[in-house]
């Protein structure tokens, strides 16, 4: 089968590079022991350190793909037919993210558990993908431009006024919609600052369509993403620190402060510039399988580690009880299974929902069945009765 010609391969390998780096990340978070989580560990701080990249990763990424599919068609607006299919996936990845919080034992209790309402990463992606699509349906059909610069200035904008929205309670607004814009309720991920990570994405993306064809154009891109890298781990805190100092703006003071958004947006440059730097050896059809099926993946992890509706995953038994070696010996059996059972049951999907079709169907058949001798047996009897 001949792959397609213009398939950016290194975007599924850093995608399938970064959920099973969020799959080692919670399964060592949930289950490693507390007595083994030393600070002063050097091996644990690496670990922690390279954890934190994960999330900014999948952010930068989702906008990257996205952006990069929805530009390359001829339609634009409306008639795009990417918008639709965003809209419908958006949709979709905000729908699990609700229904893997939900407990059934609330459910049948009657009530719903207070961390289902919850934002969690898939509603802050799904979230930031339709507000990605407005922001291109205002601006790109009018101006190409104008759509790759304004997403640029608004991942900027969010990541600099971090210091102001982030203090916010927002009591004013229902506690299920400010979820998503602060985590003083319970929330993990909010829209603001992730949705700033999806707007780099983006404009990266822009850049990709408007001169990827051009000569020499992804060794420039190696060398802009790995300077730029670099210069936001090693020099953004001091830079802000200049413009505060030039402009006496304290908000330049206190993102430098505490630099953590624009340093893992550097870690996330870096990282990008090594996988195009080795993008001729990133076509290997498992990671393109492993990247392209995340949600999935996502979902049923979710089920296994932390037992999402019934509460009876890995956590509920082993919370914070592993030692290091089981740690990483179960990280690795975890990782593999979980990706496997995934591609495994894509690659029989067909086989398997026909079997179960032939089950469920045999299930009723069977069910009609019993349902039919019991009702012959009860008029025989008031036949026999009379």
């Amino acid at each position: 089968m001949t792959k397609p010609a213009n398939r950016l391969y290194f975007l599924d390998a850093i995608r399938a590079f970064a959920i099973m780096m969020m799959l080692q990340g919670h399964f060592v978070h949930a289950l490693l022991g507390d007595t083994f989580r030393d600070q002063n560990n050097s091996i644990f701080n690496i670990w922690q350190y390279f954890r934190g990249i994960t999330a900014p990763t999948f952010f930068t990424i989702t906008g990257f793909i996205f952006t990069y599919l929805l530009v390359k068609q001829d339609a634009v607006g409306l008639d795009n037919p990417r918008v639709l299919k965003g809209v419908k996936r958006a949709v979709k990845v905000i729908f699990w993210g609700y229904v893997l919080r939900l407990s059934l034992y609330a459910v049948f209790s009657g009530t719903i558990n207070p961390s289902f309402f919850y934002v969690d990463v898939l509603q802050c992606i799904g979230t930031s993908l339709l507000v990605l699509i407005g922001v291109y349906l205002l601006t790109y059909q009018y101006n190409k431009i104008l759509f790759q610069y304004i997403v640029l200035g608004l991942g900027v904008l969010i990541f600099v006024l971090q210091p102001l929205y982030g203090k916010c309670i927002l009591e004013f607004l229902p506690k299920t919609i400010a979820n998503y814009f602060t985590n003083r309720n319970g929330s993990i991920f909010t829209l603001f600052p992730w949705f700033g990570y999806v707007c780099f994405g983006s404009f990266m993306a822009n850049l990709f369509v408007q001169y990827g064809k051009r000569k020499l154009f992804y060794s420039y891109a190696v060398l802009v993403l790995l300077s730029v890298g670099l210069f936001l781990v090693f020099f953004s805190s001091s830079s802000l620190m200049f413009l505060y100092n030039t402009t006496g703006v304290v908000v330049f003071k206190s993102v430098a402060y505490n630099n953590f958004l624009f340093i893992r947006l550097g870690n996330v440059c870096i990282l990008f510039s090594v996988f195009l730097l080795l993008k001729d050896y990133m076509t290997n059809p498992m990671l393109t399988k492993i990247g392209g099926k995340t949600l999935s993946i996502y979902i049923i992890h979710f089920f296994v580690l932390y037992g999402s509706w019934f509460g009876l995953g890995l956590s509920r038994f082993f919370y914070h009880d592993l030692t290091p070696i089981e740690v990483v010996l179960g990280a690795l059996l975890f990782v593999t299974s979980i990706c496997a059972l995934v591609l495994y049951y894509y690659k029989y999907e067909e086989k398997l929902k026909f079997r179960l079709h032939i089950i469920l169907d045999t299930v009723k058949t069977g069910y009609y069945d019993v349902f039919t001798i019991i009702k012959n047996g009860i008029l025989n009897t008031y036949k026999n009765i009379r």
